[in-house]
């Protein structure tokens, strides 16, 4: 198997750079193991602290003297929720040293899931959350099927084996409870959360349904509540929220939950092998990657209406504009009714169909609505923006 060691991650070294130029801290966060620590390492001339180390902490037990004697620029603080006071140590290099250091700061939550971090650094800081291997980034890793990729997952020692492991999948669910749940949250009920993580990644891609979850988990409708917030501050799990905006008929409250990563949907899901019908849910689940990559958590919705038709993911822009996008494994099955519906309510926007068959991207009208038919690296590129436009000239 590579080593993960030797593979770079060009994208998000360039997110970043671009996050160090709007503030001196970032917070790189991201579930264990995805690869935030071989990322950070990745930087240049930065001095690089393990704070899980007691040597650590001894180290920066004095903040204005350990900013005083460092004469690197940059200071990468792995698994900085170990430490005592982690945000006084942020807050003082800000403050104090922001204008010669940049910083970096990792951690499988966000920065407010921990006691610990009692400033939130308003104003100090940018969060980069790193995804597992994107569509775009799978050439870099040496990845030629896609079909590995859904099965497989995005995490890159499961992603890099040459055949799926269910013991790595077990493990990580430990190892995950054990260091990201237990420690900051002091989950009690092991068995029953992690029965709740193993459902909602089963069930994921579908609607919300606290009732149900706490049925089948033997929890209360209250503590599913609390573990789904656990689990969205650790990153294990996705809330799409339904975009509306005052529509007749449109659904406002319930939104789908999306697990985070194709590998553990089909570990939980009990796949031996990727059949057909697997592929285009699995598929669903990259575009998603890719979309929150590009535009954040608060940056993509889902549309359905009492008719029970839906957009997979809606894109908002300003003034009521927004981009519908719709996942295929098979473009060919594609129908434009539910599209449409969309479009009599939000009428402004562009329209595409993700298919990983489709080569090259082409323009066709669906139920009386534009539609850009592509693949998803032709999408990054832009390509099918350029089909749209040429379209509409």
């Amino acid at each position: 198997m590579r080593s993960t060691s030797t593979i770079q991650r060009p994208w998000w070294t360039r997110k970043l750079q671009a996050a160090w130029e709007a503030a001196p801290v970032i917070w790189l966060t991201g579930v264990r193991r995805v690869g935030k620590t071989t990322l950070a390492r990745e930087i240049p001339d930065a001095l690089f602290l393990n704070c899980d180390l007691p040597s650590t902490a001894r180290r920066v037990e004095d903040p204005e003297r350990f900013y005083a004697q460092t004469e690197a620029s940059c200071i990468i603080f792995d698994e900085i929720h170990q430490l005592p006071d982690p945000s006084r140590l942020l807050k003082i290099g800000a403050d104090e040293h922001g204008g010669r250091l940049k910083i970096l700061a990792t951690g499988s939550s966000t920065l407010a899931a921990t006691q610990k971090f009692r400033d939130s650094l308003t104003g100090r800081k940018r969060t980069v959350h790193l995804l597992p291997v994107l569509h775009s980034e799978l050439d870099g890793f040496g990845i030629s099927s896609l079909e590995h990729r859904l099965f497989q997952g995005g995490l890159p020692e499961s992603l890099l084996a040459p055949e799926k492991n269910p013991d790595f999948f077990a493990e990580w669910l430990d190892s995950y409870f054990a260091r990201d749940v237990q420690e900051l949250f002091r989950v009690g009920k092991r068995q029953e959360f992690l029965r709740l993580v193993e459902l909602l990644l089963r069930q994921s891609g579908g609607l919300l349904e606290i009732t149900g979850l706490a049925k089948h988990c033997a929890l209360s409708r209250p503590t599913v509540a609390s573990y789904l917030e656990v689990l969205q501050v650790t990153h294990v799990v996705f809330e799409v929220r339904p975009y509306h905006a005052g529509g007749r008929g449109e659904i406002i409250q319930q939104p789908k939950v999306y697990g985070f990563d194709t590998g553990f949907v089909s570990f939980c899901k009990g796949w031996k092998e990727l059949r057909d019908e697997d592929r285009g849910l699995l598929w669903e689940h990259l575009v998603l990657e890719s979309l929150l990559a590009r535009f954040g958590e608060r940056g993509v919705y889902t549309w359905r209406d009492k008719q029970k038709r839906e957009v997979d993911f809606v894109l908002p822009g300003p003034e009521g504009y927004c981009d519908a996008v719709e996942c295929k494994w098979d473009a060919r099955e594609f129908s434009g009714r539910s599209l449409a519906a969309f479009r009599a309510l939000h009428p402004d926007g562009a329209n595409f169909v993700l298919s990983p068959q489709v080569d090259p991207p082409y323009l066709r009208e669906m139920s009386g609505v534009p539609v850009v038919f592509c693949n998803l690296a032709q999408w990054d590129r832009g390509e099918a923006e350029r089909v749209l436009r040429a379209g509409r000239g």
